[in-house]
C-alpha cells in the first residue's frame, strides 16, 4: 500500500488537496473525523472538552499516534490518503504499516490561514487573531511544525485556488505514478 499523509497547518487548504485527489480517484481519510467521530461518544469526565482539548487528552492518554493509529484501521487500497498528521509519532505510526510513505505538506502564510478560518465559518474558526494564535500553538505542542519541517513534498498555497488546484494534482500524479 501506498500512503501519501498530509500535514499542514489550519487553513493551508488540506481541504483543496482532498478535493483534487478524489477527483483523480484516490481514496481518504481526514484524521480530524476519526476524532470528532470519537468525541461524540466521548465519557463524562470528558463532556465539557472542546473537540481541540479532547484530542490533546486522548494523546497524551493513550499516546501521541493515538489518532493515526485508529485511522489506520480505515485505510485500504493500493493508494491511500491521509489528511490531517500533526506529529512524527503519527507519522512512524503510518510507516509502520507500510515503508511506501509519502509526507506531503501544505503551506500558507499565517495571514492567509487566518483569513480563511474566518471566511469558511466553521465551528472551531477563531473568533479573534488571539484565538487563531493560541490554536497554531497548541497544534505545534503536538509536534506539526516538526512534521511539516521533515515533509518530502511541499506544496505552497498563496496563490490562486486553480493554481493550488494545478500543483495539487501535478504532485498526485507523481505520488501515484
Amino acid at each position: 500500500m501506498r500512503l501519501i499523509i498530509v500535514t499542514g497547518m489550519p487553513g493551508t487548504g488540506k481541504e483543496e488537496f482532498l478535493n483534487v485527489a478524489s477527483d483523480m480517484g484516490i481514496r481518504f481519510i481526514r484524521m480530524g473525523d476519526v476524532v470528532r467521530e470519537t468525541y461524540q461518544f466521548r465519557d463524562a469526565a470528558c463532556k465539557e472538552m472542546s473537540v481541540g482539548e479532547f484530542a490533546e487528552y486522548e494523546r497524551k492518554k493513550h499516546g501521541y499516534d493515538i489518532w493515526a493509529k485508529r485511522s489506520l484501521e480505515r485505510t485500504n487500497g493500493d493508494v491511500f490518503l491521509v489528511d490531517g498528521c500533526r506529529s512524527i509519532d503519527e507519522v512512524n505510526a503510518f510507516r509502520s504499516l507500510t515503508d511506501d510513505v509519502t509526507l506531503v505538506a501544505i503551506h500558507s502564510t499565517p495571514e492567509t490561514r487566518y483569513r480563511r478560518l474566518v471566511k469558511r465559518n466553521r465551528d472551531d474558526a477563531p473568533a479573534t487573531l488571539e484565538e487563531f494564535i493560541k490554536r497554531d500553538e497548541r497544534e505545534m505542542g503536538w509536534g506539526i511544525a516538526k512534521t511539516i519541517a521533515l515533509a518530502d513534498v511541499m506544496v505552497p498555497n498563496d496563490t490562486t485556488l486553480e493554481d493550488f488546484h494545478a500543483a495539487s494534482k501535478n504532485v498526485l500524479e507523481r505520488l501515484i505514478r
